[in-house]
């Protein structure tokens, strides 16, 4: 199964986004063992992110038009807010995307993880 995994990632500062790249690639690894082939946007894109001109780091729409397309081919969306507030603008327009093209939907839980 393909699995797109949807975390928070935008801040302000850099340490919150390297971070959140920290528990993204955990998750995604998690995800892997579980025998799922994975896409996870922060886990692609955040190295790639420090060759980008700085106006599009931060560029809601920008990273939309990069994710989105890659959620559409997965099989179910999983979700893992970093804290039950951590429900980002980004994460919550993935979960937009999914419900509207019939994707499931799945809540990952922190214990589930580690």
């Amino acid at each position: 199964m393909i699995i797109y995994l949807a975390t928070p990632y935008s801040h302000p500062k850099q340490e919150f986004r390297e971070m959140r790249f920290q528990i993204s690639n955990r998750i995604a690894a998690w995800v892997m063992s579980q025998g799922h082939t994975v896409f996870s946007p922060i886990s692609h894109s955040h190295h790639i992110a420090a060759y980008l001109p700085e106006e599009l780091l931060l560029d809601h729409e920008w990273w939309m038009r990069q994710d989105l397309p890659l959620l559409r081919l997965a099989d179910e969306v999983w979700v893992y807010p970093h804290d039950a507030a951590d429900v980002s603008r980004g994460v919550a327009r993935e979960i937009q995307e999914a419900k509207a093209h019939g994707k499931p939907i799945r809540y990952v839980q922190p214990e589930e993880v580690r």
